[in-house]
């Protein structure tokens, strides 16, 4: 909702293309700058501590945001630097929890565990932004905001109370042999990664995609406020049927269990997300239900894209670089994304925000296709050691 009310903020303030792309990327910027570093960090630190201390500078930025607005002292810069701040502490956030969860849950429930999450945050976007939207109109954006400081709580005050086992960790000697060993579990996962042809294509798919989509994302509210001459509520109606599709996608992917070959299914969702981003690009603004419909179709290919490449990364990496692989492979696929975000706002001002959307149909789409020709992605499940 926070993030919601932020952006509806900016959107309002400025109607800029740039402004939002802008913030979108001090969004990202730390999860692709400190993303292969984080999880080497997260393995040698307490993970209940991260966890009390990333959640609970996140809500003090939040704090500060409500005292700003109350005093009308908030700038566009001061929301960027808190959105930063934020998202810094949910980097720290996501891969604590996320380990720890591992050691928590017993194996044979893990899939069990994904499953109720992955339905959690599908169904926490179908209801955040209409309700977000909502709130926006009874209580303005500083009461949106200490929602969000109360509810904190909820989160941080019964880990005080929970015990999180900590894995086995190699000792470390003296704390300026951190930033040596942090770098050598980096360069471990980057040379693990090259020597996997399949991958490699993989993470430049992603690199392009990503780079059209990201902006493309963060320009829906300019989208809904000047093209289709919505309001929070319209933009919250996009959301939630997004969210709706990817529940839809979860589970009929789970019902379905995809092709025999995993990558089969991917590029199946692939194909699936380039048909509702043209439908998005190519809907006039009198046809709001038509773009409902195109990022509903959007919502059921993105589990479907991303599914079976986790399940493909699982079953092929070896489990004792699981963490470094994987965390590199999140940076890798969101490096390029800042440069579609500085590139997408003036082009988006100066001729049409829909061109993104029709852009990244034509690049999804002929990955999607394509990729069903390359060999080396093709043989992408026999991990490192498959041929090109």
């Amino acid at each position: 909702m926070v993030q919601f009310s932020l952006i509806w903020w900016l959107t309002k303030t400025t109607e800029s293309a740039t402004v939002l792309t802008t913030a979108t990327l001090v969004g990202i910027l730390p999860s692709v700058v400190l993303g292969p570093f984080v999880g080497a960090l997260v393995d040698r630190w307490n993970r209940r501590k991260i966890l009390i201390i990333a959640d609970s500078s996140i809500a003090f930025v939040t704090l500060i945001l409500v005292y700003l607005f109350s005093i009308e002292l908030v700038e566009i810069w001061i929301i960027y630097l808190m959105l930063f701040l934020r998202a810094l502490g949910g980097g720290f956030h996501g891969p604590a929890m996320a380990a720890s969860t591992s050691l928590m849950v017993p194996d044979e429930h893990l899939t069990r565990i994904q499953g109720v999450n992955q339905t959690l945050y599908a169904g926490l976007n179908i209801v955040s932004a209409p309700l977000g939207a909502l709130l926006l109109d009874l209580l303005d954006v500083k009461g949106v905001l200490l929602i969000d400081v109360v509810s904190a709580s909820f989160a941080i005050i019964p880990l005080f109370f929970i015990s999180i086992p900590q894995p086995e960790k190699k000792a470390i000697s003296e704390e300026k042999n951190l930033a040596k060993s942090v770098w050598k579990d980096f360069l471990e996962g980057l040379h693990y990664v090259r020597k996997w042809p399949g991958l490699l294509f993989l993470i430049v798919m992603a690199l392009s995609i990503n780079m059209i989509i990201t902006p493309a994302f963060s320009l829906l509210p300019l989208l809904v406020r000047s093209h289709f001459g919505g309001d929070a509520l319209q933009l919250g109606w996009l959301n939630s049927s997004f969210g709706i599709g990817a529940i839809l996608g979860g589970v009929l992917l789970g019902i379905w269990g995809g092709f025999k070959k995993k990558i089969h299914t991917t590029l199946l969702g692939l194909i699936f997300l380039a048909i509702g981003l043209a439908v998005m690009g190519l809907t006039p603004g009198t046809l709001l239900p038509m773009a409902i419909a195109g990022i509903f179709i959007v919502g059921i290919g993105i589990p479907m894209a991303n599914g079976p490449l986790n399940a493909i990364v699982q079953a092929a990496v070896d489990p004792s670089m699981q963490g470094r692989v994987i965390t590199l492979l999140s940076s890798l696929a969101t490096a390029m994304s800042p440069l579609g975000l500085i590139l997408a706002g003036p082009i988006s001002d100066l001729i049409s925000i829909q061109i993104w959307y029709i852009v990244g149909s034509v690049v999804t789409l002929g990955f999607g296709i394509g990729g069903f020709f390359s060999k080396a992605l093709m043989s992408i499940e026999g991990g490192a050691n498959s041929s090109h």
